[in-house]
Formats: structure tokens, C-alpha cells, sequence
């Protein structure tokens, strides 16, 4: 391949701009891929203002991309991928393989790994490269359209399900109907779980039944939250907002489990005796491995669930990024190849 083209942000907050960059040899394990669609996460955003004071700009965001395989290294080319297979692209393109997280097969723990758009370019552009172990095949039964947002998003909320040992017995909440929590209610019902979606908007309601939860709460109605006191085995955290910890901790259950996804850049005060008394926990969790996104994907296909997106063309790209910032979006972004 001799020239990627692509958006990229040269400044915090820059505009996308047409940029073409050279990506040099293909490895042996790395993996060339077409992007065909590539949803928009907020991380997309967060990268592009620096807010985690990480970013190297040029910028090239991206990292829920489905496309085709277009090229195969040596070694990545006897590793079950095909020219021309349908594949997606997550938060990360690449990992050691030999540290102790990889051995365990916790790729996205891993010391070296690679994330898409940290240090590397990502794929609001026509190719992407990956590590074949990320290249991730796409089952038949999913519309690429509308998969990308699973790639991170949707294994983001699945794989505590794993890792969190829920039951379908399990009474559980989601806080935040939004881009992660729209999807996690899905995969909850799914699992049998009895559902109970929080939101702070009246007029999402509706929606959040439809997609699946059993009962809907306020998220900031303190009182409401005081009466579902001792009420859950497990608690979601999806948004990027300070709440009323003490509450949201004092509706599990003993034994309980309070897990954040949401990137809540503040800090969470928690009264340890609230947990020792209780025997509740606190956790949270990035994206999962390569083995969890295979089995999500086979579980969204299996259950017909797919993320809610709404879809630009990719030149229209600094447009999709305005629609995100502004809080329009319902519930994912999705740019399509022209």
C-alpha cells in the first residue's frame, strides 16, 4: 500500500483535515485493512482535545471500524484471515502476545499493548492497519453498517458480564441510556437479567423499555434511589458524570457489585465501611480481549442485537464530530467509506 488516505487533526480541537500518510512495509503479523464503516465513539472526541493529555497529533481518529481484508503479512497470512474476509477493528491493533496478561489471555492488559489512536493512526481513512489477533471477523448474520459500535463500545459493557460472573437470576441497573448504556441494557435482557434502566432523561423512557429493560428510574432523583435501597446485584456505571455515590452504593445488594465503564474523570468518595459491611465491591474495566469480542459478537448475532446508529458519509466527518458534541446523537455515529 503506498498511500493511506485519511482525517486527521493537526491541533486540540482541530478540525478533521484530508491527510495522506505512508504506512510503510507490512509486517509479517499485520494485517491491511479497507474500512468500509467506522463508528465515532466518544473516545474519538476525547483523543481529538487531548483531554487525557495523551494525544500526538497528527491525529487520525477511529477505532470501530469494519472493512476488508486487503493484504496479509507472512505470518498473519496462516492465521485463519482471508483476502477479502469482513473484519472489525477495536480499541486496540496491537499486543505482545508474550507478557503475563497476554498469556492469559487478557490481551487488552497488556504492558506494551497498542491502542488504535494512541500513537497510531486510526481509521476515519480508507485503510487501517492492525495486528492479526485484532483483526476480528465479523459473523454473516451482523449488518456491517451497524456493527462497528460494538467493537468498542458494546464489548466495553459485555465484558463485565464475564469478568463480573452475572446470572440471568441477577437483578441489575444501568446508569446512563446512552451511547454504552443502550447497548448494555440489550445484552442484559439478553442474559435474563431483570433490568432496571436509570436515566436523567424523561424522554427516553419509552426507549429504554423498548430496548429491553424492565423498569425505569430517575438518575437524579435521590429519593427514588433511597427506595431501591438493597436492590441490586450489580450496578453499571456508563456515564462520564460525578453522581450520589453513597446512594448508587447503597442500592446493591449485600454481596453486591458497583463496575464503572464511564470514564468519570473525578474522583469516586466511597465510605469503606459501606463496603465492608456489606460485602460490595468496586471495579471497573477498558474494552475486553480478543476472545470476549468474538463471543460478543456471536452473542449480538445470535440475540439480534445491534447498537442504535444514525450514519454520515465520511467527508461529512467534522459534521458527525459537531452532531457528537452537541449531545445530538442517537445513540451511535457511524461514517460511512465514499
Amino acid at each position: 500500500m503506498h498511500s493511506v488516505q485519511a482525517w486527521a487533526a493537526h491541533s486540540p480541537a482541530g478540525k478533521l483535515e484530508q491527510y495522506a500518510y505512508d504506512p510503510g512495509q507490512l509486517g509479517p503479523e499485520e494485517v491491511d485493512i479497507a474500512v468500509e464503516y467506522c463508528g465515532i465513539c466518544h473516545s474519538d472526541l476525547s483523543m481529538l482535545n487531548n483531554e487525557w493529555g495523551i494525544t500526538a497529533y497528527p491525529l487520525v481518529p477511529g477505532h470501530e471500524a469494519v472493512g476488508r481484508v486487503v493484504a496479509l503479512g507472512d505470518i498473519a497470512a496462516q492465521k485463519g484471515l482471508q483476502v477479502g474476509q469482513r473484519v472489525g477493528i477495536g480499541w486496540n491493533v496491537g499486543s505482545c502476545l508474550h507478557c503475563e496478561p497476554c498469556l492469559d489471555g487478557e490481551q487488552q492488559l497488556c504492558t506494551s499493548v497498542q491502542p488504535t489512536i494512541v500513537g497510531h493512526h486510526g481509521a476515519f481513512a480508507s485503510h487501517v492497519r492492525s495486528h492479526w489477533v485484532w483483526a476480528v471477523p465479523i459473523p454473516d448474520a451482523l449488518d456491517p453498517a451497524s456493527t462497528g459500535p460494538l467493537l468498542c463500545g458494546g464489548i466495553t459493557v459485555f465484558a463485565p458480564l464475564l469478568n463480573q460472573d452475572i446470572l440471568p437470576t441477577h437483578k441489575v441497573a444501568v446508569i446512563g441510556i446512552g451511547g454504552l448504556g443502550h447497548m448494555a441494557v440489550q445484552f442484559l435482557n439478553a442474559w435474563g437479567c431483570e433490568v432496571t434502566a436509570f436515566t436523567s432523561s424523561a424522554d427516553k423512557q419509552a426507549e429504554a423499555k423498548a430496548l429491553g429493560a424492565d423498569f425505569v428510574a430517575s438518575s437524579r432523583d435521590a429519593g427514588e434511589m433511597k427506595q431501591l435501597a438493597n436492590s441490586f446485584d450489580f450496578i453499571l456505571i456508563t456515564v462520564n458524570v460525578s453522581l450520589d455515590w453513597n446512594d448508587i452504593i447503597g442500592m446493591l445488594k449485600p454481596g453486591g457489585k458497583l463496575h464503572f465503564v464511564g470514564a468519570v474523570l473525578e474522583p469516586v468518595p466511597v465510605h469503606v465501611m459501606m463496603l465492608v459491611l456489606g460485602k460490595k465491591s468496586i471495579a471497573g474495566s477498558p474494552t475486553g480481549s480478543r476472545s470476549q469480542i468474538d463471543r460478543m459478537l456471536r452473542f449480538a448475532a445470535h440475540h439480534n442485537i445491534a447498537p442504535i446508529v444514525e450514519h454520515f458519509p465520511m467527508s461529512q466527518v467534522n459534521e458527525a464530530m459537531d452532531h457528537l458534541r452537541s449531545g445530538k446523537a442517537h445513540y451511535r455515529i457511524v461514517l460511512d467509506a465514499d
